[in-house]
């Protein structure tokens, strides 16, 4: 298929340590409007596009970004995302349980794709208390 001819998403991103600076829960439901009112740093909030089936984490380091990332085989928490609007498609998961992902919506950014025109995500979830246990070290990047 021509690059031109598959479709196009927009992802809207925030660090969840930029949530965890500022105190604000991560229920939130305005928490992408706070997000836009505090004009944060593009490491910590903005949007990109993602072209046809790049995973997340590539189109992220695709424009720039450094997102943390261990393994990119589905066997490890480090780069999780809790996803708070649209849809993704997850290829692998070796790690999170089915609760994890139907329920509080995390997934791997390293293995997951846009299904919906527009998402937004909360990157940088690998400190929540619950994934812990499943972060390996933290690479300095």
């Amino acid at each position: 298929m021509d690059p031109e001819e598959l479709p196009t998403y927009t992802v809207e991103y925030l660090n969840y340590q930029a949530i965890a600076e500022r105190e604000w829960e991560i229920d939130d439901d305005d928490l992408f409007e706070k997000a836009a009112e505090a004009d944060l740093e593009e490491t910590d909030h903005g949007r990109f596009e993602i072209n046809g089936t790049r995973y997340l984490l590539d189109a992220a380091e695709d424009e720039g970004h450094e997102w943390p990332f261990e393994c990119r085989a589905a066997s490890c928490a480090n780069c999780t995302a809790i996803l708070k609007e649209g849809e993704l498609e997850m290829d692998m998961d070796l790690i999170l349980t089915d609760e994890e992902v139907e329920e509080r919506n995390i997934y791997l950014t390293c293995q997951s794709i846009p299904v919906s025109d527009e998402v937004k995500i909360v990157y940088n979830a690998m400190y929540l208390d619950y994934l812990q246990d499943r972060v390996i070290g933290v690479r300095e990047v």
